[in-house]
């Protein structure tokens, strides 16, 4: 029997569950896909096969090579069979058990078939492996005539606390780093470019924030959205709710997040890999095992390995390519452990800070997140490594303001931190600003129309026609209606927000003229599920359209499993119903389908027979 037509067979008589299975292991894409003929050709198509076998390890390529060679020598062989070939071939003993577990771990994936204890590999499947030499890549001899390399170099026990340390210090740099692209994005969000990247002007912004260079803030932002910390959303990279509740959690917390989402995604080849090198370099010698473990992997393999032992280093998992103390427990034994062994070696956080005459406030080491957001609230960060810096000025402090601040508030939030008190300077500063906030207010027109949303207005005229004429604020395209007043299209959020970030004293009122606190809403929600996944659904389309138990979908099935042996060239039985009831079988091999007939040569009686559709009973392969 053809591919295609075994492959449909079999697909209609497998659960739902597994053919979706199958499909996203495979990487099948349902565009395209009308019936299950189309999703055979799929699951067969040469291309596919090639990318799934280049994802399988050694000893399932073997097994699967050795189960083509037998099946052309002496038909489909069982366990035993496989592992007398492969144990001749090889220096060790393989057992069938062994056998049998490398079978089960891709039958799921409909490279073969099992019938009877017996298994037989598909076609397209023997083919791309017996092709595999003229292109470099490996015969059965060689998957099972290559030895492992040697063992990996173990960690100098010397060594392990300069490592511990070195990761420590990279852990705290990424965790800073993050900090900043989260609190960046969530200030103003990054435009995603739609050929990949973040666009340029975005990724300097966030490189500067986050004193980092350009290449690297596609490597953090990748980090940040593995542990769902950022989303896209309209186009655009924001802040999520989790990466809000993040930036309030402790430094250890903080990476626990980060190494959490990093070995939760790590697929489980590579996890087992690393699993069993914990005490050992990752370097040449994990890629060359790599290599042999994976003889077809190529780029593919190594991307994958890449990326994550990239990850590893960054995130103080691993550090000159050996696992620290909190890697290999969180490879070991999870992340529980781990944060605790990485909480004891970063910095210890502070509560307390240093305010000076020129209006900035130094932290003697890492702030907790409780202090840091609500100092970042009214001041404006200069630095940030362990002993941080910010300054305070007249715009930090209208920014404190239009979020509900007060200078009561504000100063005895500093008092409650500061170990040198409350400078003078920054006493005046506050009051100042404090009595000019809100010279311009902001609200939004209570008779909304599609020219005007929004105003502004200032008993200053002056100061509003400043604004007006702002070209930093000209994307907001203000109409000045009086000498005090002017109107906008946006709406209040956008207009607030725009001219506070132009540090204009601004304050947002309600319609009876009070002042109100805003706070930026700019945090990406998860989207919602329009309706049942696609592969799900194709499924559930094709059981719909390609049951056969009605007749017309009976006859559709008919025309497509006749039209698969044509294309095959494969000789059918066909078993034709006869006017008395009795049943007659023909060893034909079908040319045509066409007015509601099979056309197709009798070998064995050397004419040509055209049988009516409508009494063909059945079909199967000629014996």
């Amino acid at each position: 029997m053809s591919d295609t037509l075994s492959m449909a067979t079999r697909l209609r008589a497998m659960d739902d569950a597994a053919i979706a299975a199958a499909m996203r292991a495979r990487d099948i894409s349902p565009s395209g896909i009308k019936d299950f003929f189309d999703l055979a050709e799929a699951f067969v198509d040469r291309a596919s096969i090639q990318q799934i076998l280049t994802r399988r390890d050694r000893e399932t390529l073997a097994v699967l090579t050795a189960i083509g060679q037998l099946t052309e020598e002496a038909g489909p062989p069982s366990a035993a069979d496989l592992a007398t070939r492969l144990s001749a071939l090889s220096d060790r003993e393989v057992s069938a058990a062994s056998v049998s577990d490398r079978v089960a771990a891709v039958a799921g994936l409909l490279l073969l078939d099992e019938e009877s204890g017996r298994f037989a590999a598909y076609d397209s499947v023997r083919d791309q492996l017996r092709s595999w030499p003229a292109f470099g890549l490996p015969s059965l001899a060689d998957l099972t005539a290559a030895s492992a390399p040697a063992a990996l170099e173990p960690v100098p026990d010397v060594d392990h606390r300069f490592i511990d340390r070195l990761g420590a210090e990279r852990a705290f740099a990424a965790i800073t780093a993050i900090t900043e692209l989260l609190l960046e994005v969530e200030r103003e969000p990054a435009r995603q470019l739609a050929k990949g990247g973040v666009a340029l002007p975005d990724s300097k912004r966030l490189a500067h924030a986050m004193s980092v260079d350009l290449e690297s803030v596609a490597v953090f932002l990748a980090v940040a959205e593995r542990a769902g910390l950022v989303a896209r959303q309209t186009g655009s990279w924001m802040i999520t709710e989790n990466g809000s509740a993040w930036m309030l959690r402790s430094t250890g917390a903080r990476w626990a997040t980060l190494g959490s989402a990093w070995f939760e995604r790590l697929p489980i080849d590579i996890r087992a890999l690393l699993g069993e090198r914990t005490h050992a370099l990752w370097g040449s010698g994990l890629r060359g095992y790599i290599d042999w473990l994976y003889p077809a992997g190529g780029d593919w393999m190594d991307e994958r390995i890449g990326a994550y032992t990239r990850d590893a280093e960054l995130l103080g998992i691993t550090a000159n390519q050996a696992p620290t103390g909190p890697g290999s427990l969180l490879l070991a034994d999870g992340i529980r452990p781990a944060e605790e062994a990485m909480t004891a070696l970063l910095p210890a956080e502070v509560e307390q800070v240093y305010l000076q005459h020129d209006l900035s406030v130094v932290a003697p080491g890492p702030l907790t997140p409780r202090v840091d957001a609500r100092l970042r609230s009214l001041a404006d960060v200069e630095s940030r490594a362990l002993a941080s810096s910010y300054r305070v000025s007249t715009s930090s402090v209208n920014r404190a303001m239009a979020s509900g601040e007060t200078a009561e508030s504000i100063l005895e939030f500093l008092g409650s931190i500061s170990l040198t008190g409350i400078p003078q300077p920054l006493d005046y500063l506050i009051g100042e600003a404090s009595s000019r906030y809100g010279q311009v207010r902001a609200g939004s027109v209570t008779d909304p129309r599609p020219d005007a949303r929004s105003y502004i207005r200032s008993d200053d005229e002056l100061l509003i026609g400043t604004i007006v004429v702002d070209q930093n604020l000209s994307s907001l395209g203000f109409e000045r209606t009086s000498g005090n007043r002017a109107e906008s299209r946006f709406p209040l959020d956008v207009v607030f927000w725009t001219v506070s970030d132009a540090r204009y004293p601004v304050a947002a009122e309600d319609a009876d003229g009070e002042i109100v606190a805003l706070r930026r809403q700019r945090t990406a929600r998860p989207a919602p599920a329009d309706g049942p996944h696609p592969i799900d659904a194709l499924i559930e389309r094709l059981r719909l359209g390609g049951e056969p138990e009605g007749e017309e979908t009976g006859h559709a099935w008919l025309i497509r499993q006749l039209d698969a042996a044509i294309k095959a060239k494969m000789p059918l039985t066909v078993s034709v119903t006869m006017p008395n009831g009795t049943l007659v079988d023909y060893q034909l091999e079908p040319t045509s389908v066409a007015g509601g007939r099979l056309r197709g040569r009798d070998n064995r009686a050397a004419i040509e027979r055209t049988l009516p559709l409508s009494r063909i009973a059945g079909i199967s392969p000629a014996k």
